[in-house]
């Protein structure tokens, strides 16, 4: 498919060179059509030992940590090398996750390739040091310096849903912070990560052991990064219930953990606002990537009194809305990546119907595809906010509407959920969507259709949905470690 992949299948990258997989090679699937797109190389524990040893002393015996300037200038390397395999990166991506052509011109491809100079631009800029000034603790007079430094070895496990976005969100600020790294990338998109790895030992001056990618059909592969004690921190985006399990990981050495986790956001419609335009919003913004983001606002929340027209509107959204060919550029929903997530939303979608809620639209398998992991944009209605559905993540074009009683049931509602991670908030009077702003706890919102994405903009959640954030200097930080040091004045 791509010259940036051997005919045999990708490769790992261990220690500055391109390596077969210990365990040979595994598929990688096309989630439109089903078919074996080709191999990639299937790494085991010996392989991932390899990695991170590698990633060790790159950290501990080369001048990475302390040459800003270096780092700065591999980051805009690889920038623009990947921009120049850009057409080859988007067919990978197009055919490996399912990404609707349209998004890879954005977060699923360019931007983020793009957001890489944000990251080396902090390389060069960041304040390393503060001067705190002069004091006298203890009657002792004394000059405080306050440095922040790289962590050390990075572990980065990694979905498969934006895959270029989030193994950049986490491979730009670790590398501009002075880390290394070693990435587990998911086992469903394997190539995405591959395809950067050859990119990085043949075209960057990233020394040896800086990079380390580590693709693997084992999913568990990644949880030996956790335990790890020569691994100082792990950067993890995915599953809440995963997200866990990396914590108790990391605990039997004390490491940083980052955690960007699940998402069950609301879409807040106050009574002020055009009903009809914002259920469309909400109902069009559910169906991008088959539903496959765990920001998107999945419960819309209405004003009772116009509960029908809300309904009627969103529907007519979702029902206009048909799966198709991801390569097509007129493509919003393609594919759900795999049989056993489609099998997954599948499952609610049965549950719903069990806890009386109402399949407006939707809720099957798009007639005119044979093949491939389709599942038709579906509309769940008279269903309260404990339903499993409005609950849980369901990750597919799923969308929950539930009546609400003013702005501050509205915000109750939204506040009545495990997570946190982001959410919409649609009116016309500008303190009541200011009210409404303070009482949500999330990370981000979006007022009226504002973009909160950004490379400078630090995404992550509240309560379940996650520690820490990721992007902007607040994502950047994540990556350093704060030293203090003092001496006489």
């Amino acid at each position: 498919m791509s010259s940036l992949l051997p005919a045999a299948g990708s490769r790992l990258l261990i220690g500055g060179k391109l390596v077969e997989g210990a365990d040979g090679v595994f598929e990688t699937v096309n989630p439109a059509t089903e078919e074996v797109l080709g191999l990639a190389a299937d790494a085991n524990v010996a392989d991932l030992d390899a990695a991170v040893e590698a990633a060790r002393t790159a950290f501990d015996e080369t001048n990475w940590s302390r040459d800003h300037a270096f780092r700065a200038r591999c980051l805009e390397q690889l920038r623009t090398a990947l921009q120049s395999h850009v057409e080859e990166l988007r067919e990978i991506t197009i055919a490996e996750v399912g990404a609707p052509r349209m998004l890879t011109g954005g977060p699923q491809l360019e931007g983020p390739v793009a957001d890489l100079a944000y990251s080396a631009g902090l390389a060069e800029t960041y304040g390393w040091e503060t001067d705190l000034g002069v004091a006298e603790p203890m009657g002792i007079k004394t000059r405080r310096v306050l440095r922040r430094e790289p962590i050390g070895v990075v572990g980065a496990i990694t979905p498969w849903n934006f895959p270029h976005q989030i193994n950049f969100a986490k491979l730009g600020p670790a590398l501009a912070a002075g880390n290394t790294l070693v990435l587990k990338p998911a086992p469903d998109t394997p190539w995405c990560a591959a395809a950067v790895g050859a990119v990085i030992a043949e075209e960057t001056d990233i020394p040896a052991g800086v990079v380390n990618i580590v693709t693997s059909a084992d999913h568990t592969l990644g949880a030996r990064l956790t335990a790890d004690p020569r691994v100082d921190m792990i950067s993890f985006t995915g599953s809440t219930a995963t997200g866990r399990a990396v914590m108790t990981g990391a605990a039997a050495t004390l490491k940083k953990a980052f955690l960007e986790l699940g998402g069950k956001s609301a879409f807040i419609v106050l009574d002020d606002a055009d009903i009809a335009a914002a259920c469309s919003v909400a109902a069009f913004s559910v169906c991008v990537h088959a539903g496959q983001g765990c920001a998107l606002s999945t419960r819309l929340l209405v004003p009772r009194a116009a509960y029908d027209q809300a309904v009627q509107a969103a529907a007519a959204t979702l029902g206009a809305i048909r799966p198709g060919d991801p390569a097509d550029p007129r493509t919003v929903c393609g594919p759900l990546i795999s049989e056993r997530q489609r099998a997954r939303v599948e499952r609610y979608l049965d549950i719903a119907r069990a806890e009386g809620g109402r399949i407006v639209v939707g809720g099957g398998r798009p007639a005119q595809h044979e093949r491939g992991f389709f599942v038709e944009p579906t509309l769940i209605a008279d269903v309260p906010n404990s339903a499993t559905v409005a609950r849980e993540e369901i990750f597919g074009p799923v969308l929950v509407i539930i009546p609400h009683d003013g702005d501050e049931d509205a915000v109750r509602i939204a506040n009545d959920s495990p997570y946190g991670l982001s959410g919409s908030v649609w009116g016309a009077d500008p303190e009541r969507i200011r009210r409404v702003t303070e009482g949500v706890r999330t990370g981000t919102l979006s007022v009226n259709g504002g973009v909160w994405y950004s490379a400078d903009v630090p995404f992550g959640g509240y309560k379940q949905s996650g520690l820490g954030r990721e992007m902007g200097i607040a994502g950047f930080e994540e990556y350093l470690e704060t030293k203090v040091i003092a001496s006489p004045a």
